[in-house]
């Protein structure tokens, strides 16, 4: 394992993140399985797969330890998660919450994995570019696991909301801007975007050609 730079170094507030993102990851995995009425140990498959399936593939692609490998305490969210979803009465889900569930979760992630991949030494843009991975990936195995279009092919904004929260961060953290301050102002940016997206539509022109 080559050395990197602990993450409280880059901002305090990117341990957080992680488990911010990943427990709300979790409980959109949750419950797109408890909308298709499916079991507890289904809950808890499609809690998991989205809530660590961003952060192994980046763990993956950086060269990292896999992070759930090495700490129970991601699984343990994930379950705990899945658990509380599968056993609350459908009312006390609004019609719209896998969507804001998604939003926290992607600024959060984006903005975290993003932060990993720096410490690890990764060059601006690749390391901007797996804080997208980490936001995304978990969200899109999801959707196919769940066999519904995927997120990423829906027209209102989902990828540029992560990416702009992880390419602030990179780029807000190389202009020196002190800690927590980058991750603040990016993670907002991400879902101030993801947000105006669900609930205005805002989406980019499609192909026209």
């Amino acid at each position: 394992m080559h050395p990197h730079l602990p993450l409280p170094e880059l901002s305090p507030l990117l341990p957080w993140l992680d488990r911010a993102g990943l427990a709300v990851f979790a409980a959109s995995g949750a419950l797109a399985a408890a909308r298709a009425r499916q079991t507890i140990v289904t809950a808890c498959f499609f809690a998991c797969v989205t809530g660590i399936g961003g952060g192994t593939t980046r763990d993956l692609l950086i060269d990292a330890p896999v992070f759930w490998m090495r700490d129970a305490a991601p699984l343990a969210i994930c379950l705990s998660v899945a658990a509380i979803v599968w056993l609350l009465p459908r009312r006390f889900w609004p019609e719209q919450s896998l969507d804001w569930f998604d939003a926290v979760g992607l600024a959060a992630y984006a903005v975290y994995g993003a932060g990993k991949a720096l410490g690890y030494g990764i060059p601006p843009l690749p390391a901007a570019v797996m804080g997208v991975v980490s936001a995304c990936m978990g969200g899109i195995i999801r959707d196919v696991v769940a066999g519904v279009p995927s997120i990423i092919l829906r027209p209102e904004l989902y990828v540029t909301a992560a990416a702009l929260a992880a390419g602030l961060f990179v780029g807000l953290t190389l202009l020196g801007l002190p800690a927590p301050w980058p991750a603040v102002i990016a993670a907002a940016a991400g879902f101030g975007l993801r947000a105006a997206a669900i609930t205005r539509g805002l989406a980019l022109p499609a192909y026209k050609g």
